[in-house]
């Protein structure tokens, strides 16, 4: 009896998991700002003069437009990344590097994965701190 009560929860964890993935992201467990970036920059990552357009763009297309982006109906949680006025917000008020660099008080992003590559969260750190341009 108790291996079937042990085999049924693990089961039901697994399956909570899978189907909060996304969706449990919300705008409302967004709501602290992270004082200082939490991943060193490595002497691989230029991140001297990080572009939107060259370097951010295609970090967000390969890991967060899926739940964050137009095609999904305007974003998990209500969170939309797709397009610079729509990250720009996010980046502006902190968010956007707390959930990248998984600093306390934010949910860690990309949503129940790994944490991006160091040289990736940098390359977003450094956008957001030398202004979050549109370029």
């Amino acid at each position: 009896m108790k291996k079937t009560i042990s085999i049924l929860s693990i089961l039901g964890s697994i399956t909570l998991i899978g189907i909060i993935s996304c969706s449990k992201q919300s705008a409302d467990t967004l709501t602290t700002t992270p004082t200082t970036p939490t991943t060193p920059v490595t002497s691989q990552c230029d991140t001297s003069a990080v572009k939107y357009s060259a370097d951010i763009t295609s970090i967000l297309q390969n890991n967060c437009y899926s739940c964050h982006g137009s095609g999904n109906t305007g974003g998990s949680g209500g969170i939309l990344l797709e397009g610079y006025s729509n990250l720009k917000i996010w980046a502006d008020n902190g968010k956007l590097v707390g959930n990248v660099t998984h600093a306390s008080g934010f949910v860690a992003m990309p949503y129940g994965l790994p944490k991006l590559p160091d040289c990736q969260v940098n390359k977003i750190v450094a956008w957001v701190h030398q202004g979050a341009l549109n370029n």
